[in-house]
């Protein structure tokens, strides 16, 4: 079946960072919620773009903000953002067709949502000036183009080189992000607001580990590339 992916250097560092991307927000995250003291902070009940509030403590959308390193989880999301459309850019041969071309348009509004999270803080500021419009259509965009780019994903598989398994997963894990992002709407727009930390992680978690997926599905994809005599004995087996 025909590929839908670059060769050579390039697509194999776009993999590479589409790999390493989801890994450095979670890095950024759990080393900001570390330090996050006082009052404790739960990744139930807080709410995940808390963690990238920066300056003193602020009631913000009905939760206390207190972040001291604010600043590294809104570098780990930019970070991230970049990483992925960047990644997707390298990776994906837009002259093949409708599917790389949905790929990385799904993977770039993805990055540019996660970008503008960590650019446009959930602060009381933003609130006040309107900027706030930015970081939310940042984290709906991503919560919903990233799902839908794991569905995607998993649906073209057999053409970006992943096995039956990865595939399957990515399909399974676009699904159930979906769901997640819904449930999370209803429990902000309803007012219940029960553990709406652990809701909206249902709906961002399910994208940063089909990126994980992605990323080390197609840096195994590429592998034979490395070696003359592995290209060959792979093109034999697959004709």
């Amino acid at each position: 079946m025909k590929t839908i992916l670059r060769a050579g250097a390039p697509a194999r560092t776009g993999a590479l960072l589409i790999f390493l991307g989801p890994l450095i927000s979670w890095v950024a995250e759990f080393v900001t919620a570390a330090a996050w003291q006082d009052p404790h902070y739960s990744p139930f009940y807080n709410w995940v773009s808390h963690l990238g509030l920066t300056g003193p403590s602020q009631v913000a959308f009905q939760q206390v903000g207190n972040s001291p390193l604010g600043a590294v989880m809104d570098t780990g999301w930019v970070l991230y953002g970049v990483l992925l459309i960047v990644g997707a850019f390298l990776t994906f041969d837009l002259r093949k067709g409708v599917r790389p071309i949905l790929v990385v348009a799904l993977a770039t509004i993805s990055g540019v949502g996660v970008s503008l999270v960590g650019i446009f803080q959930g602060s009381n500021a933003n609130v006040d000036s309107g900027l706030i419009a930015f970081h939310t259509f940042g984290a709906q965009g991503v919560m919903i183009a990233g799902n839908i780019m794991a569905v995607v994903v998993g649906v073209t598989g057999s053409r970006i080189g992943l096995t039956r398994g990865r595939s399957i997963a990515s399909t399974v894990l676009g699904i159930a992000g979906l769901v997640g992002f819904v449930v999370f709407m209803v429990d902000v727009f309803t007012g219940w607001m029960w553990n709406v930390g652990m809701f909206e992680r249902s709906a961002i978690y399910p994208i940063m580990v089909g990126h994980v997926l992605l990323g080390r599905g197609l840096i195994a994809a590429r592998r034979p590339e490395t070696s003359p005599y592995l290209a060959a004995t792979a093109a034999r087996v697959s004709s």
